[in-house]
């Protein structure tokens, strides 16, 4: 649960999103200004030193130029839109409402979200993969477009954040966290629900899908 904090620079950090899970509520302050992190999320611009290419150069990338395209390629939301950054867990709503949702979930408990974003009005979802900075393509684009964003999460955050290695992360409006708790219920109702159980191998797969779509002959 996220909301814009218009008053101090607080910016934000690869745990940030962590806080939560254990109940916290956080703001961070020990990223620095005008750095690839704060300026995702519009604190700031990102500077010189990152957008040239040099800060990443032989560290994620061979050569600067491919490190500049990466800078210039990350979703952002426009610089000095807001001035920080809160997390506090969606249970305790101390943030009400908040900008945008966060959660961490496995692959297939993301595709079920998906699926329950999907049931009352399909939509086609299309992600983008920014590589190593992954909070561009979650906690940037949804702040950007107010559009459901999920990601790989990176290295930073997987290293720093403690993210687990099976996680993903999505992002999105709070309207589309409800909207995807609705359609979940639905597709439960059609037996569609987690944990996905698998058929074994020496299993018919058509006797499932019989019951799925029982009566659509």
């Amino acid at each position: 649960m996220i909301r814009r904090v218009k008053s101090r620079v607080v910016p934000r950090h690869p745990a940030s999103s962590r806080f939560s899970r254990i109940g916290w509520r956080a703001s961070t302050e020990n990223v620095p200004e005008f750095s690839s992190c704060s300026s995702v999320i519009g604190l700031d611009a990102p500077g010189e030193i990152y957008t040239s290419g040099r800060k990443m150069e032989g560290v994620w990338f061979e050569n600067r130029e491919a490190a500049a395209a990466h800078q210039a390629g990350m979703p952002r939301v426009p610089p000095g839109r807001y001035h920080g950054l809160v997390v506090s867990p969606l249970r305790t709503a101390r943030l009400d409402p908040p900008d945008i949702c966060l959660f961490y979930a496995n692959p297939a408990q993301m595709i079920l979200f998906i699926n329950g974003l999907q049931w009352k009005a399909y939509r086609r979802y299309d992600f983008s993969i920014t590589g190593e900075s992954a909070c561009a393509d979650s906690w940037g684009h949804a702040l950007k477009t107010r559009e459901v964003s999920l990601s790989i999460p990176c290295y930073a955050e997987r290293r720093y954040g403690a993210v687990a290695d099976d996680e993903m992360l999505m992002a999105c409006p709070p309207e589309d966290l409800q909207r995807a708790v609705t359609g979940l219920a639905g597709l439960s109702k059609a037996g569609l629900r987690y944990p996905i159980m698998p058929f074994g191998p020496q299993a018919e797969p058509a006797e499932g899908m019989a019951k799925s779509y029982a009566g659509k002959n």
